[in-house]
C-alpha cells in the first residue's frame, strides 16, 4: 500500500472573517483509505501505533486551535474598537439615542452663599398659600387694584368689578389655587416696575384681539405656576439646564424670578397675537411661551434676565 499523503491547507481571510475558511484534504491514493496508514505485514488489518505520527497529529491540532483562538480574539478586539468609536462619536446613531455625550449631562450646581440665601428666600415665598382671611393678603389685593386702576375706587373684596381685571368670579381668592401668594406678588411687581407693559396687557390695547380673550389676572397665576415648574424651584437639585441658569441669575439679581415673570407675561401676549389665539387655546400658547423661554435661557451670552432677547419687549 502506498504511503498516504496528508495535505491540509487553511485559507484565512481578513481578521473580520469576511472570507471563507476551508480545509482541503487530498491523498495520493484512494479517498477511501484511512488517514492513518496500515502496516504492510499486518495480516489482521490492525493499525500500527506510531508514537511519532501521533505526536505530529497532536501538534497539528494544537497549532490549529491556537490559530483559531488568535483569529477569534482579534475579531473581538476589532468589534470592541468599532463599537467604542460609535459611542464616542457625537454624530453616531448611538450618540443621538443615548446620552453618552457630555452635552446631555447636568453638571453639579455649586451655589455661592448669596445665591443660596436668595434661593431659600424665594422658596419660602412659594410655600405661602393665598389666604383671603388674612389682612395682609387682603391688603395685597387692594394694592393690586390701586396699581391697575389708580383713578378708581377700590371695590369690596367680593364684587363683580374684579372680573374686569381678569378674575373668573367675584371673589379673587378662589382663583389662586396652586399659584399661592407669590402669584399675587408677581402681578404687583409687574405693575410697579413695568407699568406701561402692565397697562397694555391689562387693557388689551395692542394688536388684533379675539372676541374671547384670555383673563389677565388668571393668566398671571398660570405663568407663575409654569415658571416654578420650568425652573425646578421646589427641587433641591435642578434637573434641567434652565433651572441651573436661573440659579446663576440669583447672583446678580435677587428679584430674578419676578423680572422673569414679567418677561414671560409679555412674551405670552406676543405669542397670543401671533397665533391669533382665542380663550380655548390658552394652554397651547402658554406651552409655546415656555418653549421660547427655555431656548433663550440657555444662550451663552445670557447672564441675567435683562440679557434675554424677549426682555427688550418690556416697556417701563
Amino acid at each position: 500500500m502506498s504511503t498516504t499523503n496528508l495535505r491540509r491547507r487553511l485559507h484565512h481571510g481578513d481578521l473580520d472573517g469576511r472570507k471563507n475558511e476551508h480545509v482541503d484534504i487530498s491523498s495520493a491514493d484512494s479517498l477511501n483509505e484511512s488517514l492513518l496508514g496500515k502496516s504492510s505485514d499486518d495480516n489482521f488489518g490492525s493499525e500500527v501505533y506510531d508514537p511519532r505520527r501521533q505526536d505530529l497529529w497532536d501538534d497539528d491540532r494544537k497549532k490549529e486551535q491556537l490559530h483559531w483562538s488568535f483569529l477569534f480574539s482579534n475579531l473581538i478586539a476589532q468589534w470592541a474598537q468599532w463599537l467604542a468609536s460609535i459611542i464616542v462619536s457625537s454624530g453616531s446613531i448611538f450618540g443621538r439615542l443615548f446620552p453618552f455625550s457630555s452635552e446631555n449631562q447636568i453638571n453639579p450646581v455649586y451655589l455661592s452663599p448669596l445665591q443660596e440665601q436668595r434661593l431659600n428666600t424665594l422658596r419660602r415665598r412659594l410655600q405661602i398659600p393665598f389666604d383671603g382671611s388674612r389682612i395682609e393678603h387682603q391688603d395685597a389685593l387692594r394694592q393690586l387694584w390701586r396699581l391697575a386702576y389708580p383713578t378708581r375706587e377700590i371695590p369690596p373684596l367680593k364684587s363683580e368689578l374684579w372680573k374686569e381685571m381678569g378674575w373668573q368670579g367675584n371673589d379673587p381668592s378662589t382663583d389662586f389655587r396652586g399659584g399661592g401668594l407669590v402669584s399675587l406678588e408677581n402681578l404687583i411687581f409687574f405693575a410697579r416696575n413695568y407699568p406701561n407693559s402692565f397697562q397694555m396687557l391689562l387693557s388689551k390695547v395692542q394688536g388684533q384681539r379675539a372676541d374671547w380673550e384670555y383673563p389677565f389676572a388668571v393668566a398671571g397665576i398660570n405663568i407663575s405656576f409654569m415658571l416654578v415648574q420650568m425652573l425646578d424651584l421646589k427641587s433641591s437639585v435642578p434637573s434641567s439646564k434652565y433651572g441651573i441658569r436661573f440659579r446663576e441669575f440669583l447672583e446678580r439679581d435677587e428679584n430674578a424670578f419676578d423680572h422673569l415673570y414679567c418677561v414671560a407675561f409679555r412674551l405670552l401676549d406676543a405669542q397670543w397675537l401671533v397665533k391669533r389665539a382665542s380663550y380655548m387655546e390658552f394652554n397651547e400658547v402658554l406651552k409655546s411661551t415656555r418653549t421660547q423661554l427655555e431656548r433663550e435661557l440657555v444662550l451663552d451670552d445670557v447672564l441675567e434676565v435683562k440679557d434675554l432677547p424677549s426682555y427688550t419687549m418690556l416697556d417701563e
